[in-house]
């Protein structure tokens, strides 16, 4: 439902110029999603949507596109030069990496909306990465080592 929800929220701030959270919620019900202004608010900073100014001189939501390539993209380039290896225990993943770069690594990580992360921590080289399940943290060990 969440999911779905999210790819409705994409689809009308890129369709019409919504300017308030109670325009979103409006058009989320004429839609079908039964929701409270509180869960429109999470969902608004979930997909990080940002108010830009619009041509006519008024403020709507968007979302940052640009700003998301650029965190991938930053994650991707310090995880591949700076990772030594990747695991999976229960529904953690934990990443090794060189000495003094894993809250770097973290940091970046955490710019970036992947998919069940519920939080991470970093020390020095090693950082826990806490997932929804068991298969969460095999699924996301799995994509790391793709950039390993």
């Amino acid at each position: 439902m969440k999911s779905s929800r999210h790819t409705k929220i994409l689809e009308l701030v890129s369709e019409y110029d919504i300017t308030t959270q109670e325009e979103l919620l409006s058009r989320l019900n004429e839609a079908g999603f039964k929701v409270t202004q509180a869960t429109v608010s999470r969902d608004i900073k979930e997909l990080r949507l940002i108010k830009r100014l619009s041509a006519d001189g008024k403020y709507r939501y968007t979302t940052n596109a640009k700003n998301a390539l650029d965190n991938q993209a930053t994650f991707e380039s310090l995880f591949a030069s700076s990772a030594l290896s990747v695991e999976s225990a229960e529904n953690i993943a934990v990443v090794k990496t060189m000495s003094g770069m894993a809250q770097a690594v973290c940091a970046a990580l955490d710019n970036i909306n992947y998919n069940n992360v519920i939080g991470t921590i970093a020390g020095d080289d090693t950082i826990f990465i806490v997932v929804r399940s068991k298969y969460d943290a095999v699924y996301l060990a799995d994509e790391l080592r793709k950039m390993l």
